[in-house]
């Protein structure tokens, strides 16, 4: 309980700073869950307004998660606390919690080679000019190509260059819902969505799903409330179930779509390592679909690149939401994207990745047994679910004392309505035998009853 007679102008950051010291001093542990606004509201004397925005600056740190129907939560002291992978990687853990590609030294030549091309041939704007329209132009024509062979009815005006998926992902979420709107997806979705949605003041909808993706029933349900504006589908294997959302049900979905007006965002980073994927939604609903189109995990980690292509509708807002959140895409690494894309480096790294992932595949089947879940054969990662008796965290934790880091479920989840404990298993984040070291230690996990493992003292 904060005391009243400690609290100065203004109330709200007094009231959070008396929150964060309590959270950093573990008097408030990590999932105690706080008063409701109106009952702290009442207790201190104090309008629910001051509380909500002391409870929002809390969210603002990363100490706290609000989540709608159940209250809010304490986080603990970081956002650190909420990602699924090691925010470094300590020596003697295999370390399959983030997810990565496999990389091997074909990977740094190519980079090398790279850079050497760059040497050579960097424009003078690449280098010199700070306007976009100085640079950017070429990289349009280039990306427009490269989308509309992937199915995509790019134009150029609609395509902004970013340094990866997130900052995509960020200027798409921005470009359709406004602070006080809501976003719909999955239940099982982006482990970024969900802080980036509370940072933006929008309200993240986690949406019914079974084995083939977002449930349309729900999301229609979900929209007919009408605080929804936009939808976040991954739905080429990246979603965390690793699996290909049916053409049928892309097309229910965008029935919905249409029927109350939704904007979709479409993340497709892996797009040419997933050979049989389905038509994207940009091909089924092109008037409403902002797409998103990745290269740093079917190329090189270093080639932190993404294309995001917007309709007419959006096409102004994205523009003017990329650049005042980023500007542009570092040139130099848009030149070299460019010419990657141009000289077939990117298809050719992309079918390596397919086929590594492939024989990673096969490891994890032979490790693994009867446990190796159903999961796309390209996928970077495995979607396992837990035996009775094991939640995630209790998992998570003795895998980590086994010398294991895996991911828990509970980062990927936007609503705990579906909850099936599960944990990610990321397949590229380490070499061959590390990978088959840490699968044999999660597979005796699953073997035995949850109990905890005592400390060698």
């Amino acid at each position: 309980m904060p005391n009243p007679a400690n609290l100065t102008r203004p109330a709200y950051l007094s009231l959070a700073e008396q929150f964060a010291r309590a959270i950093e001093s573990g008097e408030l542990p990590i999932g105690t869950r706080l008063m409701p606004h109106r009952k702290l509201a009442d207790l201190l004397g104090l309008s629910v307004q001051t509380v909500s925005r002391a409870y929002d600056e809390l969210i603002r740190r990363g100490l706290i998660a609000g989540e709608v129907g159940r209250g809010s939560f304490v986080l603990g002291p970081g956002a650190e606390a909420r990602q699924p992978y090691l925010p470094e990687r300590p020596g003697e853990i295999v370390d399959l919690s983030i997810l990565k590609p496999v990389v091997e030294a074909v990977h740094l030549d190519r980079m090398r080679q790279g850079f050497a091309w760059l040497a050579e041939n960097l424009a003078a704007p690449s280098a010199l000019s700070f306007r976009p329209n100085m640079v950017m132009p070429y990289h349009r024509e280039v990306a427009a190509n490269w989308l509309i062979r992937q199915g995509v009815p790019a134009e150029e005006q609609g395509i902004a260059l970013t340094n990866g998926a997130t900052p995509a992902i960020t200027a798409a979420v921005m470009s359709v819902a406004p602070p006080g709107s809501g976003i719909a997806a999955e239940m099982l979705t982006h482990h970024t969505l969900m802080p980036l949605c509370s940072y933006l003041g929008l309200h993240l909808e986690g949406v019914a799903m079974d084995a083939s993706g977002m449930l349309p029933a729900a999301l229609h349900e979900a929209a007919r409330k009408g605080m929804i504006r936009a939808v976040y589908l991954q739905p080429n294997v990246i979603n965390p179930l690793a699996m290909i959302m049916p053409t049928d049900r892309r097309s229910e979905l965008v029935e919905v779509c249409h029927r109350h007006d939704l904007a979709i965002i479409e993340n497709d980073i892996l797009n040419v390592m997933i050979p049989d994927r389905a038509p994207p939604f940009a091909a089924l609903a092109p008037e409403r679909t902002l797409h998103i189109c990745g290269f740093t995990k079917i190329t090189v980690p270093g080639m932190r690149m993404a294309y995001l292509h917007a309709p007419t509708r959006h096409a102004t807002a994205m523009a003017n939401r990329h650049l005042v959140a980023n500007w542009m895409a570092t040139p130099p690494m848009a030149d070299l994207l460019s010419h990657w894309v141009s000289d077939g480096t990117v298809t050719d790294l992309a079918a390596w990745q397919a086929r590594a992932m492939a024989e990673r595949h096969d490891v994890a089947a032979d490790v693994l047994g009867a446990a190796m879940p159903h999961c796309h054969r390209n996928s970077l990662h495995l979607w396992l679910r837990l035996p009775d008796g094991w939640t995630e965290e209790s998992f998570a934790a003795q895998a980590r004392l086994r010398g294991v880091a895996v991911a828990s479920g509970s980062a990927f989840r936007a609503s705990d309505r579906w909850r099936q404990e599960s944990i990610r298993i990321a397949l590229g984040s380490t070499r061959t035998e590390e990978l088959r070291h840490g699968l044999a230690a999660v597979a005796a996990m699953l073997l035995n009853a949850p109990e905890p493992l005592l400390p060698n003292i």
